[in-house]
């Protein structure tokens, strides 16, 4: 059979068809093994988003297993020390998610993402209805700092302009040398209840992620078949034609 492959000119053919549809396939099951893992996560997000809410120090106990887990916390916003995070909304296009130091009881911090506000407030004087000054409780899902992608933008902590959580960086720009601790997540503050003024406007977390795995996999999957079909029609017709 090789030699008679060989003779009518498909053995590398025959070959690169068999490399290129092993890949494509492989690239298929990937994904497939990613749509699991992603409808597993939206799974998760939906449940540990609409649960009762658990005190911080319960939180801040789970170490990295915190993300999307609705948390409360109380104390006082510290609205002097507002870091302002790029945002877009769709219906109030550009803006600013308004992130603010909750002091706690123990003077330890919290940052808190109160919500957005279109790029006309971003001057915190022009909403002071919605800065309160006394003890707030504030409930909302823990966020774990952002690794930025390769088009993130640099945070710019001396102009304010924030595109992504880091943690540290946001100590350091907005807490004294000698806050005694910082938790390390983020929690973005739920909608209810909201503010005097409406803004900032709360519940900013994005919980639909996009799940395009089974396309993605099928895609895979029907370019290996019309590679199969492509090389099958080439082959038919080498095959037929007379020999040398």
């Amino acid at each position: 059979m090789l030699s008679k492959l060989r003779a009518k000119g498909l053995l590398w053919p025959a070959a690169m068809t068999l490399l290129g549809v092993a890949m494509l396939i492989g690239l298929g099951n990937w994904q497939m093994r990613r749509l699991a893992w992603k409808e597993g996560l939206i799974a998760a997000i939906a449940e540990r988003a609409h649960a009762d809410p658990i005190p911080l120090v319960d939180a801040e106990r789970r170490s990295g297993d915190i993300e999307y887990m609705r948390v409360k916390a109380a104390g006082k916003l510290l609205n002097d020390h507002e870091l302002d995070f790029y945002a877009f909304d769709e219906q109030a296009g550009p803006g600013w998610h308004i992130v603010v130091p909750l002091q706690l009881a123990d003077g330890g911090i919290v940052f808190v993402n109160r919500g957005f506000v279109p790029d006309e407030l971003r001057d915190a004087a022009k909403r002071k209805e919605g800065q309160p000054t006394g003890e707030v409780e504030i409930v909302g899902l823990a966020r774990k700092p952002e690794t930025p992608g390769a088009f993130t933008p640099a945070n710019d902590a001396t102009k304010n302009v924030w595109y992504w959580r880091d943690v540290a960086a946001m100590a350091a720009a907005a807490l004294a040398p000698d806050t005694p601790r910082v938790v390390p997540f983020v929690i973005d503050a739920e909608l209810e209840p909201r503010m005097p003024g409406g803004w900032p406007k709360g519940g900013v977390t994005r919980l639909e992620l996009p799940n395009r795995h089974l396309e993605y996999a099928l895609t895979w999957y029907g370019l290996a078949a019309a590679f199969v079909s492509v090389f099958a029609a080439f082959a038919v017709t080498r095959w037929r034609q007379p020999g040398p």
